[in-house]
């Protein structure tokens, strides 16, 4: 048996591509429609914003942290990268990603001062901004939605596109850009200093800080790092949807992390890759179409997400290995009595 170590592939991404194999086969058995080329394609093209989103969470999960404030960070990206653009008379494809990175890093700086800076748990800082972020937005813009983008922004941008006998399947600019913004994490993590860094403050922040990390650099690369992924995904989103909606990334942060501690990512910190946050997401972008195509209530798909982070936060609780030690020990601690 070939060892799928040596191409990156663990237990549990080797998991993953075997459920997926399983589901993808039992939908192309059960619909007509799942394994069509339109409908694969539309599959990356809206997988590709949360695939932006995932990579930059598992930069923070790895770092020992957590955000839930990324999806509604995004949304204000695109509001501010929106009026800047139109400031500078409609700028371009550069200006914009710029700007949308800026915007995001600022966001997640903001994240990365409460939590480092006046030691508050991660998750408690990131509610709050949550609120503030989503609630100001509303609140500046009262609800409304810009439609009038620059034209750049707004012509959709075509990869592949290939007429068949089910309609005509169309790979757009977002899963370009996805790929990129996937490959330099990948690089992030795996290539550089920062990033074996990054995994050492995740796995034990005092032994990090012992060995002279400057735990506090970290926290700003990792919430940096997400709210700059958090600007492109919003960029990519407005691009595809054709507009600025201040609502339309409401909710996507907690699929987003159910998919990638399904893929692997340990919420104590120091464990994840990028594959596994990669096929966590097409697991639940598939398990989601599926249920659409069943005709299955989209509230089936919020009790599995619910169901995913409530068994991820079970297994990597004090508590619960503490019960799973206790069990493994009492039939020992009898043996030898």
């Amino acid at each position: 048996m070939p060892d799928l170590r040596k191409w990156g592939i663990g237990s549990t991404e080797a998991l993953l591509i075997l459920v997926i194999a399983v589901v993808s086969i039992g939908l192309g058995v059960s619909t007509t429609t799942f394994l069509t080329l339109p409908n694969l394609f539309d599959l990356l093209n809206q997988s590709a914003v949360n695939l932006i989103f995932a990579v930059g969470l598992l930069v923070v999960l790895i770092a020992g942290g957590i955000d839930i404030s990324f999806a509604v960070g995004a949304s204000v990206v695109q509001y501010l990268t929106a009026l800047t653009v139109m400031h500078l008379g409609g700028g371009n494809w550069a200006i914009g990603f710029v700007a949308a990175a800026g915007f995001g890093f600022l966001l997640g700086a903001i994240n990365a001062t409460f939590i480092y800076r006046f030691r508050i748990v991660s998750i408690v800082v990131t509610i709050a901004t949550f609120n503030v972020f989503f609630g100001g937005l509303m609140f500046v813009t009262g609800g409304v939605s810009i439609y009038d983008l620059p034209d750049w922004w707004m012509n959709r941008v075509s990869l592949v596109q290939v007429k068949t006998a089910s309609g005509v399947a169309d790979l757009a600019l977002p899963v370009a850009v996805m790929a990129v913004m996937v490959a330099a994490t990948w690089f992030l993590l795996r290539r550089t200093t920062t990033g074996r860094q990054l995994y050492a403050m995740g796995d034990n922040p005092e032994a990090a800080r012992r060995v002279g990390i400057n735990l506090g650099t970290m926290h700003y690369v990792a919430f940096g790092w997400l709210g700059m992924m958090a600007g492109v995904a919003g960029l990519m989103q407005a691009h595809y949807v054709q507009e600025v909606v201040p609502n339309a990334l409401y909710g996507r942060e907690l699929e987003v992390l159910a998919a990638v501690v399904l893929g692997g990512a340990r919420l104590g910190g120091g464990r994840g890759t990028i594959l596994g946050a990669i096929l966590g997401i097409l697991l639940t972008a598939i398990t989601a179409n599926g249920l659409n195509l069943l005709g299955i209530s989209p509230y089936a798909f919020k009790m599995i997400i619910g169901a995913i982070i409530l068994i991820a936060i079970t297994l990597s609780s004090d508590g619960f290995a503490k019960l799973a030690g206790s069990r493994f020990m009492l039939p020992r601690a009898k043996a030898s009595s």
